[in-house]
Order: C-alpha cells, then structure tokens, then sequence
C-alpha cells in the first residue's frame, strides 16, 4: 500500500457514515486500515456498517447521533475517545438538503433543523474534537459542504446559506487550532447517491459541468483520502470542488 495512504494506525470518525457519499468515504478508510467510528439517526444502519467494516479487517463500532442535537455529539466524542483513546481524522459528511417551492413554504421548524444539521452539528464537533487533536498529537478535519454553498439553489435557500456557512469553519478553527489541526472543506456537486433517485432522468444524465454528468459515489473518494492524508500536509483552510466542474 501506498505509505501515504495507509491508515492503518489510525482512526477516523464519520458522521452520516451509513450511505451515500458518508459510506463511500467511510468505507474507503476502512479498506485501507482505519480503525472506524460511524455515526449516523439510525443505530441499526450503524450498527450494520460497522459489522461489515469489521469484516473487512478494520476495528469499528457505530454510534447513533443526531448531530444538531449537541448532547448527542457529546456521546459521539465520548464513545469514540473511549474506544480508542484518540480521533486522528474527523468527516463531517452528515446534511440533509430539503427542497421547496417558495421560500415561504419553508417552516421555522423546517429552517432550524437544516441549520442544526448542516452548521450547527459540524461546529460543535470541530469544537470538541478539534481541541482534542491540538491538545494531543494533532489531526484533520474534513467538512463535506456543497457546490450549493458556492451557486445558491432558489428552491433550498437554507441549505445554500447553512452550507456557506460550513465553508467559514476550516479557517475559523484553523485560526484557533493552529498547524496541528488541518481542517479543509470539501465541495460535492450532484452525485448519483441514493437521493438522486427522485431526480428527473435527464438529470441522472447530464449535469451543467465541463464534465457534464453527475459523480458516481465512489469518485468523491481520492479527494477525502488525499485531504486526510500526509499527502497534502500542507494543505490546511482550502475549499476543494468536486463538481465536475460546474460551470
């Protein structure tokens, strides 16, 4: 294996690591020897994630955590660092983008939940592990934000405004972490994950890029494992796309 990405002496946490781009990026750590903590609502989904991770040769153990909710965080950090005893790379992959048709069909019930999730839940994280990392060996942070927080989408406003909101995070905690802590942030465009199932067909065929077709899942995982790695240990507070290149 590839020195700079083996991970086999360390261990990464993944929030909304039970599908879509999460499991992708999680599964792709444990394949190459991470110890795995997945988090997702649903402890059955991690607890199954976890299972087949472990099959693979990995240690893993799945955590249910609604991440807006800062208690649940709280139990996250605690059972990882239990386990464990240390979080060398943290993906804040959890989000939730609801559609709708008016800016006034949105409720404020609706609003607070897509902040918490999307904002909320990631700064929290980035506080309690963060500190963790630059008080021991240190570590990285990856937020996975999207190509909506760069082209605001008119029918998910919050969702565009929260994720434009995540980009703030890698230099506000890199300002506060110092070198130790790397945080960057990643940009996803439209990916065939299991939410693209309700797109139109011709948008599960075609994307307004210069690649001009939407990401299979398991393209988004060089750039996590190239962020997360020794690879780019000079990279810290940058905002990678991966869009294809939507213009």
């Amino acid at each position: 294996m590839d020195p700079l990405f083996d991970f086999s002496n360390k261990v990464v946490l993944v929030t909304g690591g039970t599908r879509g781009l999460g499991y992708r990026m999680a599964r792709a750590f444990a394949e190459r020897g991470a110890s795995l903590v997945v988090a997702s609502r649903r402890q059955e989904a991690c607890d199954a994630t976890a299972a087949e991770f472990r099959a693979l040769g990995c240690d893993a153990i799945g955590v249910a955590c609604h991440v807006a909710r800062w208690e649940d965080t709280a139990r996250l950090v605690e059972a990882a660092y239990a386990r464990f005893g240390r979080v060398d790379v943290l993906v804040n992959n959890a989000g939730m983008s609801p559609l709708t048709d008016t800016p006034e069909d949105v409720s404020e019930e609706l609003f607070d939940k897509i902040i918490g999730v999307n904002f909320k839940g990631p700064f929290r994280l980035c506080a309690l592990v963060g500190r963790r990392m630059a008080m021991g060996d240190g570590g990285c942070i990856i937020n996975v934000s999207s190509s909506a927080s760069l082209r605001p989408l008119a029918n998910a406003i919050p969702y565009s405004g929260a994720k434009a909101a995540l980009n703030t995070l890698a230099a506000g905690f890199g300002a506060e972490f110092g070198g130790k802590v790397r945080i960057n942030t990643l940009a996803a465009g439209p990916f065939l994950t299991d939410i693209s199932e309700s797109w139109p067909e011709e948008h599960r065929k075609r994307a307004a890029s210069v690649i001009g077709r939407p990401g299979n899942p398991e393209e988004i995982v060089t750039a996590a494992l190239f962020l997360a790695s020794p690879a780019s240990s000079f990279v810290s507070s940058a905002l990678l796309r991966v869009d294809g290149g939507l213009q």
